[in-house]
């Protein structure tokens, strides 16, 4: 089996979740992700065999980068090409990205499965449908994205086996919380939100006079928030807890009464299962699927939406005003819950091995 995915942990996490649901040996996968992407360190870290590709977007790049970035994908092709007369995978499952893209052409004609994390798809996915034999999405939403319904299945999104097994009062420990004060998380997504992580800073210590905070900043401003993170007297420390990445990530949702961040992909699957009531704050300068993310969950109650722009005279107070009031947050909680899907990794999991028949259990695959 081969997976073809990276960029984000919207893409990544869930196509981990579902090869731990197929049970394969290492030895019969390859995980193929762009140069230097965050992918390779989460997939090498489990000794899953990883190769990279060149790879680039087109859309909305401009036309000073467009022709090296066509080069780039051409490159890919080429080097995709390589990979599978050397592997010879019977089935192909791509989760997202353009680094996908090159892959999927070169691989016409191998039975694939794309995953869409997304409510909206994005130029790259949109074309990867193309060539895919199956679709498999999140939301009965995304349905309207794609032309060809006979190729669509609806399975959820597939969270990852690791977030479970924390309840509140164990996640509270593992921080070393109080049990009597309510918990804020906020976090930037798997790469960091500098805007987010600067408004945060800026309202600390007002938070921390009333509150718990759990912050994961992603490593690019990690200096800047350790350093102000020391800079707290030891009674409003001891009331937060900054971390530039956490592998225990149920452990923050557990604790969390209320989550600040964007509106990845992740957000459709991860707190739906804990029921964790959000503000988030879409991505401002990219393809708008944050954008569409976030108003699918506020749309349905769970969550509250704040633009980026607004985050400095704004968060402060709403963040105060939502995690002060039990009975809203309980509603959205309850909203937000409502959404799950624990059989996501279960179904995308049957379509792949429908996809490559009784090979997929083989010796090889």
């Amino acid at each position: 089996m081969l997976i073809c995915a990276g960029g984000t942990g919207g893409g990544v996490y869930p196509a981990m979740t579902v090869l731990d649901t197929l049970g394969l040996e290492n030895d019969s996968i390859l995980w193929v992700g762009g140069c230097g992407g965050m992918e390779e360190a989460l997939v090498t870290r489990r000794n899953i065999p990883y190769a990279s590709i060149a790879a680039a977007g087109i859309h909305g790049v401009g036309l000073k980068r467009l022709p090296g970035n066509l080069w780039q994908l051409l490159k890919g092709f080429i080097e995709s090409r390589q990979i599978l007369r050397k592997f010879k995978p019977d089935v192909l499952l791509f989760t997202g990205g353009y680094v996908a893209f090159p892959m999927a052409v070169a691989a016409l004609r191998k039975p694939s499965l794309l995953y869409v994390p997304d409510i909206e798809p994005g130029l790259a996915l949109k074309a990867l449908a193309r060539f895919a034999d199956r679709i498999a999405l999140t939301t009965e939403t995304s349905t309207q994205y794609f032309p060809n319904r006979s190729k669509l299945t609806v399975t959820g999104y597939p969270v990852r086996p690791n977030l479970q097994g924390w309840t509140r009062e164990k996640a509270l420990a593992y921080f070393d919380f109080d049990p009597n004060l309510p918990t804020l998380a906020v976090t930037g997504g798997s790469k960091g939100a500098r805007s987010i992580n600067m408004a945060l800073i800026n309202i600390l210590p007002e938070l921390l006079e009333k509150m718990q905070v759990i912050h994961l900043s992603g490593h690019l401003d990690w200096e800047a928030v350790e350093a102000n993170a020391q800079s707290l007297s030891p009674d409003l420390a001891k009331r937060y807890a900054p971390f530039p990445y956490l592998h225990e990530i149920g452990a923050v949702f557990a604790a969390a009464d209320l989550i600040v961040s964007r509106a990845g992909a992740s957000t459709l699957g991860e707190y739906p299962l804990f029921g964790l009531p959000a503000i988030l704050i879409p991505y401002p300068y990219a393809w708008r699927y944050q954008k569409v993310n976030a108003s699918y969950l506020a749309d349905r109650g769970a969550a509250v939406i704040l633009k980026d722009e607004d985050l400095e005279t704004e968060l402060l107070d709403l963040i105060q005003k939502l995690i002060t009031d039990p009975e809203t947050l309980n509603r959205m909680s309850h909203a937000m819950k409502s959404i799950t899907n624990p059989k996501a990794a279960e179904n995308i999991a049957r379509m792949v091995k429908e996809l490559a028949e009784p090979m997929i259990g083989g010796p090889s695959t």
